[in-house]
């Protein structure tokens, strides 16, 4: 199941907000009856979403959070850029070859 931030995004992307600052724009907070996380603030210029609308985002939330853990698995394996332009440097097609294993043992949904 995906966060309700993550839903909350991919509405909010779904309905032409880009950038969501959950800092000000919306404030999350989880419930004390451990029913989790529910808007506790809306402050775009969108409709807030009924839970149907985010149960909606499901699908999507889920995808975008498995790709999210992919890119950060891949980033940390790729290493560092200097050390990537350096090894690219010395032997590109040894760089190619490094950089599409890392990209096949870590697909994206």
């Amino acid at each position: 199941m995906a966060n309700l931030s993550t839903k909350i995004k991919m509405y909010c992307d779904a309905n032409g907000v880009s950038e969501v600052d959950f800092s000000k724009d919306i404030m999350l907070q989880d419930d004390s009856d451990g029913k989790g996380a529910y808007i506790k603030e809306w402050n775009l210029n969108i409709a807030q979403p009924t839970d149907a609308q985010l149960s909606a985002q499901e699908t999507a939330a889920n995808k975008e959070e498995a790709n999210a853990t992919v890119r950060s698995t891949r980033r940390t394996a790729y290493g560092d850029i200097g050390e990537q332009l350096d090894e690219i440097y010395k032997d590109i097609d040894a760089w190619k070859a490094r950089i599409k294993s890392i990209k096949d043992a870590n697909p994206k949904s």
